[in-house]
């Protein structure tokens, strides 16, 4: 119960620092957290250790090791489809979220207590991390506070793979913010010295043509990972042209004092496929920073010049859309 306590107070510390609490289903991760130790998976240990003495070994371990010798080919490849059911459930949630949030253990037993049911206790402790090797997860667990007989508790943020930057810095605020001694002793945690890796692993992008939602390019966004963020216009500093060309037809939009404010959707789109979709892009469009109407740059579609000079000036429309039903 102190430890539910604990991960609470984690949970509104992080809101604190600024962060959104969302819940969502488990059950995913619990399903793959079971084929590890119930499923055939035990046969990669066999694997692993073939070439040690079982005698050698600790008897929990030997136990273990006894277990699903029955497992058949079959066996493992419904495992795997399980698995695979699994990841595709996950993948959404550790597309969208910063970060997933768990205790690092449920609770902590004595030495005596572990020795007395291995297997069992050990299968608690892990509960909540499990998974992570069968879903390709990375994470960090972060100390965040003391039960009433001074047993640690911590948490543990995770995400998908190669989420470590993104990660460590979450951590590195939240330990740093929390100011905990090290451990059972007095040593007080030493101020960090880390840079600020970067807290994200997706990148905002502005879009306001073809890849508008309903227009003919934005699968190129959502196949990519891309998720809409929300509608809104740029500073009043624009000017909107329709390209020659086609098709598809594409709008430039170019920055000018004598500009107004054009039609935009924001969406998120992961850093890691935003190479290939800059490829894809014709001239004589490409990607730089424009303002929206609130004051942030975004990376958005810029026009070069050249490409004005048998464009069409549609500004006064305010919007691609309000374009193609009027034109």
């Amino acid at each position: 119960a102190e430890y539910a306590e604990q991960f609470e107070k984690a949970v509104k510390h992080l809101e604190n620092l600024g962060g959104k609490k969302h819940i969502i289903n488990f059950e995913p991760f619990f399903t793959a957290a079971r084929l590890l130790y119930e499923g055939p998976w035990v046969a990669e240990r066999r694997v692993a250790t073939e070439g040690v003495d079982r005698h050698a070994m600790l008897q929990v371990i030997q136990d273990i090791l006894a277990t699903q010798e029955e497992a058949r080919a079959d066996d493992l490849f419904k495992a795997e489809y399980k698995l695979q059911a699994c990841r595709q459930q996950v993948r959404d949630v550790l597309e969208y979220y910063d970060f997933i949030l768990t205790p690092t253990a449920g609770t902590t037993y004595t030495i005596e207590q572990v020795q007395a049911d291995p297997i069992k206790l050990n299968s608690n402790l892990g509960h909540y991390t499990n998974f992570m090797n069968l879903l390709d997860c990375s994470a960090i667990a972060v100390p965040t506070g003391f039960i009433t007989s001074s047993l640690p508790f911590g948490v543990t943020l995770f995400s998908r793979a190669f989420s470590d930057a993104r990660l460590l810095t979450f951590a590195n605020l939240m330990q740093q913010s929390l100011r905990l001694p090290l451990g059972a002793i007095e040593l007080e945690c030493p101020d960090s010295s880390a840079s600020i890796a970067g807290t994200g692993d997706r990148i905002t992008l502005a879009v306001c043509g073809a890849h508008l939602q309903g227009q003919p390019l934005n699968y190129q966004l959502t196949e990519r990972g891309g998720v809409f963020l929300e509608k809104t216009v740029t500073a009043n500093a624009y000017k909107l042209y329709a390209l020659a060309g086609g098709p598809p037809m594409r709008p430039g939009l170019v920055r000018d004092k004598q500009g107004t404010a054009i039609e935009i959707e924001l969406w998120s789109i992961p850093t890691a496929t935003l190479g290939s979709f800059l490829a894809g892009i014709a001239a004589p469009l490409g990607l730089g920073k424009l303002e929206v109407t609130d004051g942030r740059w975004v990376t958005g579609f810029i026009c070069e010049s050249y490409g004005l000079d048998d464009a069409t000036d549609i500004t006064a429309f305010g919007s691609w859309r309000e374009y193609l039903l009027n034109k």
